[in-house]
């Protein structure tokens, strides 16, 4: 992995570095929390930041998220008042890392912030193939298009593809292209040079350069708009990309993975894909089964959330009772994987006693929503938009307001959904915020 170290590496921080490099952590350093943002620029491919508390450390947070970078930060410190750690972790901060170091501490925040929430699991026949394809073609540099309904785990399936490939030890870099707005995901794509446009106040290296050696996940690649499908099938072809507002173009040595909920050959048709771009990512295809078609794999999956969910909010870990599994089995999991993960939050959130009753397994978005919200009123005399409205608003409730697990629900992309979302806030509605109602 590679780890930013930012403060001073003459006393303590500095020998928690060279424990961290001691486990095999590849080390980068910054003397201040600006330096530490245009390295982080320059370097998307750092997997965790350990920051001094004498630090900004909020300022950090608030620019990785103006950035759009997703990276853990621990914040590190010899003398610490409880007051600080505090906020440091409201900021944002995922841990906080006691000086002087400990090393099975260290050892630990480097396991967690390495560990996948990637984790392969299978038992089912039907996903037990899928699995073994993906094996077959791992040890290629063939490129890979997953295909499946949202919430079946394409991403799992490319981490796993990635880790059991010969670029292992390069950069795994995702881009959801549901998830960036699209005048923004060409330069999240090919990076920018300084003042390519108004707000570039530096130079960022995109995607392709920071998965240069490794593997770039192309998530939802149907929702990237056709006009920008032409530039990135000219950086396949040309194994070279040029940065918005760049003089000359670069070199990469990039695998793809990407993925799509979408009948491809149907959004070709209907000339919103790239036929060719289609012919050049589907060198292999995968099909990652729906979670109704491989019943096998629901019982080992929601004793691993139960077992995650427990350990996230300090709670006892109790297993599920067999009435509970045999509820969960007949379910038919129109959100797959993602709304059995919510399912078994909730359920953990809300049990009692030694195992995780029947009775704590809501299975749908209007018998979750009833815990929260009085009754549906009648349908009658109200308008299309209101119902619309309603049901949105109730299904984000369900997920712990998180967007992508509400947008697989609803059967609606993302961008979708949050269009909805920003044009309800705009009429003064309040719209559950990501993670809402789940234990701090």
């Amino acid at each position: 992995m590679r780890l930013l170290v930012i403060g001073s590496l003459g006393g303590e921080l500095g020998a928690a570095a060279k424990m961290a490099a001691a486990r095999g952590a590849t080390l980068h350093h910054a003397e201040t929390v600006r330096q530490a943002i245009d390295q982080l620029r320059a370097l998307p491919g750092i997997d965790l930041v350990i920051c001094e508390l004498s630090h900004d450390i909020a300022w950090l947070l608030k620019s990785l998220r103006d950035e759009r970078i997703s990276i853990a930060v621990v914040a590190a410190g010899a003398v610490a008042t409880e007051s600080q750690v505090l906020e440091a972790i409201r900021a944002g901060a995922q841990e906080f890392l006691p000086l002087p170091p400990d090393p099975d501490l260290i050892a630990a925040i480097l396991e967690a912030a390495t560990a996948s929430d990637h984790a392969m699991i299978s038992r089912d026949p039907a996903m037990r193939q899928t699995v073994h394809r993906a094996d077959q073609v791992s040890i290629s540099d063939a490129s890979v298009l997953i295909n499946g309904e949202s919430g079946t785990g394409k991403e799992v399936l490319a981490h796993y593809i990635h880790r059991k490939s010969k670029r292992a030890n390069g950069p795994f870099i995702a881009l959801n292209c549901a998830a960036i707005p699209e005048n923004l995901l060409e330069s999240e794509l090919f990076g920018h040079e300084k003042g390519a446009f108004s707000g570039a106040v530096a130079r960022r290296i995109g995607k392709f350069e920071a998965a240069n050696g490794g593997s770039l996940l192309l998530d939802e690649i149907s929702e990237m708009d056709v006009r920008l499908q032409a530039k990135l099938l000219r950086a396949l072809q040309e194994r070279a990309i040029d940065r918005v507002g760049g003089s000359h173009p670069v070199k990469i040595d990039v695998r793809i993975i990407a993925t799509t909920n979408r009948d491809l050959k149907a959004e070709i048709k209907a000339g919103r894909f790239r036929e060719d771009l289609y012919f050049r990512l589907n060198v292999v295809t995968i099909t990652v089964p729906a979670l109704r078609q491989r019943p096998g794999d629901i019982p080992v999956l929601a004793n691993h959330f139960a077992l995650r969910y427990a350990e996230l909010n300090g709670l006892p870990n109790r297993p599920l009772a067999p009435a509970a599994l045999a509820k969960l089995v007949r379910n038919d999991w129109a959100g797959n994987i993602r709304e059995l993960e919510n399912t078994i939050h909730r359920a953990v959130l809300f049990g009692n006693g030694e195992q995780l009753e029947a009775e704590v397994i809501e299975t749908g978005p209007a018998e979750a929503a009833s815990s929260s919200y009085p009754s549906a009123p009648s349908l009658e005399g109200r308008s299309v938009h209101d119902v619309e409205r309603e049901h949105i608003l109730r299904t984000l409730q369900h997920c712990f307001g998180n967007r992508t697990h509400a947008a697989t629900i609803l059967g609606i992309s993302i961008r979708a959904l949050r269009n909805k979302l920003n044009e309800y806030a705009a009429q003064g509605m309040s719209v559950p915020r990501p993670n809402a109602g789940i234990a701090a």
